[in-house]
């Protein structure tokens, strides 16, 4: 059972709304080289992705041409170069942050990892670290996560105030 194994599964998602992602423009490129955590992959990427379109004469006068990054796709490696620097995470069990299917309210940017503290209120801990740094995380690279509207999300409402 669990307690036999190498660790203890994450498997959660946060959403991302679909109309937050966009391609990144050489500004926000050079914003985002600012996280050191990333700055090395966001580096070699912009080598590749300039060799690639410049080997096939692609028109740079707009993003949608040829191959670019986008802040989604720098996001998820940001998520995964986290998870491998956490301690709490066990790197010798399977790691993955991945896209599923979209959906209505957004795109699920699923965290799959293990734990190396099986106890539940460490896994919990760990579990809640991860997801409160990467919701801190998403106005770094220009996303929105998605959430339903409440009463204080609607002009003139303010559900706190007395009647």
């Amino acid at each position: 059972g669990m307690q036999e194994s190498d660790g203890r599964r994450i498997k959660r998602s946060i959403y991302i709304k679909q109309r937050s992602v966009r391609f990144l423009t050489a500004e926000d490129i050079e914003e985002l080289k600012k996280i050191q955590l990333i700055a090395p992959y966001i580096e070699h990427r912009e080598k590749d992705l300039e060799r690639t379109n410049r080997l096939h004469n692609i028109d740079r006068s707009l993003l949608i041409n040829g191959r670019n990054q986008t802040n989604l796709g720098i996001f998820r490696r940001y998520i995964d170069a986290f998870l491998h620097e956490n301690p709490a995470i066990n790197k010798d069990l399977f790691l993955m942050v991945r896209h599923l299917e979209p959906t209505p309210q957004g795109i699920p940017l699923e965290v799959f990892c293990f734990s190396k503290d099986k106890r539940w209120e460490i896994y919990e801990h760990v579990q809640a670290d991860i997801f409160d740094h990467i919701i801190a995380a998403v106005p770094y690279f220009k996303l929105e996560l998605f959430e339903e509207l409440s009463g204080s999300d609607f002009p003139g409402k303010n559900p706190s105030a007395k009647a």
